[in-house]
C-alpha cells in the first residue's frame, strides 16, 4: 500500500469522501508493509520507526503543517452533531464560537514544521489520521449507548463498559457533573469534532435536556459547568480514541500491513 491508500481506507470506514482539515500526509510513501502507529508521535518515535525498519509512521493527533494550522475548522463538526440532534442552528454556531476562535488564535505561536521536517530529513513517510478515526469511535460509542436504551447516567456508563477499550483502560468512566441517577434518556456522544466542546457546548446540550459524554474536559470548563444543571460523563481520552482506531488497524492488517502499536494504542 501507499500513504494515499492508507488514508483512503480510513475515509471509507468513516464514510467520508475527502481528507478532513485535521488529517494529512506529510511525507508520502509507497510499498508500505510495516507501520509504527501511535496516538502521539514525536521525533523519538520517528527514530524508533527507523530502527524497527518501518516503512511509515502514522499518528492519530495532528503533527504540523496544515493539519495543525487548520485544526480549528474541524470544530464545525460539533454544530453538525448538535443540529442533527435538534439544537437550533443559530444556537449551535454560537456555542462553538469561543472554542473555534481560541484554537485559531494560537496558530501564530506554533512551530508547525517541526516534526514533519525531521521526518523529511530521515526520509520517513509520515501521516496523521484524526477526525476519520474519531468519527468511527463516535459512531460506535453512540450506537452502543443507544442500543442500551439508557434511562439513567449509570446506564450510559454501564453501556460504554461493554466496549473492550474501556474495560482495559487505566482511567475510569466517570460522571463528573450531576450524578449516576440523573436523566440520560437523551444522551449525546460529543466526540469526533476535533476536541471536546468545553463549557459552551455542554451548557447548550444541558439546556436541551441532554446527558453529555465528553472524552475529556479542561479544569476551567469543568469548574464553570459545576454551576449548571445537567449531567456530564467523561469517558477517557486514550480509551475513547482507541475505540475508533482499532477498527482501522484491523482493516490495515487485513490488507497485509504489519502494525506496531505504541503511544496509547493498547487494545
Amino acid at each position: 500500500m501507499n500513504t494515499e491508500e492508507i488514508m483512503e481506507t480510513a475515509l471509507t470506514l468513516a464514510g467520508q469522501d475527502k481528507i478532513p482539515e485535521d488529517s494529512e500526509i506529510y511525507i508520502p510513501g509507497k510499498n508500505i508493509k510495516r507501520v509504527l502507529f501511535g496516538i502521539d508521535i514525536t521525533t523519538s518515535e520517528l527514530l524508533l520507526a527507523q530502527n524497527l525498519k518501518c516503512d511509515c509512521v502514522i499518528a492519530h493527533h495532528p503533527l504540523g503543517d496544515n493539519a495543525v494550522l487548520n485544526f480549528y475548522k474541524i470544530i464545525d463538526k460539533h454544530t453538525d452533531i448538535m443540529i442533527r440532534n435538534g439544537i437550533p442552528k443559530e444556537k449551535a454556531f454560537k456555542s462553538i464560537k469561543n472554542l473555534k476562535n481560541s484554537l485559531k488564535i494560537v496558530n501564530h505561536a506554533r512551530n508547525y514544521t517541526h516534526i514533519p521536517s525531521i521526518a523529511e530529513k530521515i526520509d520517513m513517510p509520515l501521516m496523521n489520521i484524526h477526525n476519520p478515526l474519531d468519527e468511527i469511535g463516535r459512531r460506535i460509542m453512540q450506537e452502543t449507548v443507544d442500543s442500551a436504551v439508557p434511562e439513567k447516567v449509570k446506564d450510559v456508563v454501564d453501556a460504554l463498559y461493554t466496549l473492550p477499550e474501556f474495560q482495559k483502560a487505566l482511567t475510569k468512566i466517570e460522571a463528573v457533573i450531576g450524578n449516576e441517577e440523573g436523566d440520560a434518556r437523551k444522551t449525546i456522544i460529543a466526540h469526533g469534532a476535533g476536541t471536546n466542546g468545553g463549557y459552551d457546548i455542554a451548557k447548550t446540550y444541558f439546556e436541551y435536556g441532554f446527558c453529555v459524554v465528553y472524552i475529556h474536559i479542561k479544569l476551567a470548563d469543568y469548574l464553570k459547568l459545576k454551576n449548571e444543571r445537567g449531567n456530564l460523563i467523561v469517558s477517557g481520552h486514550i480509551a475513547s480514541d482507541s475505540v475508533g482506531i482499532n477498527p482501522f488497524i484491523k482493516a490495515l492488517e487485513e490488507k497485509g500491513i504489519e502494525v506496531i502499536k505504541i503511544s496509547g494504542i493498547y487494545c
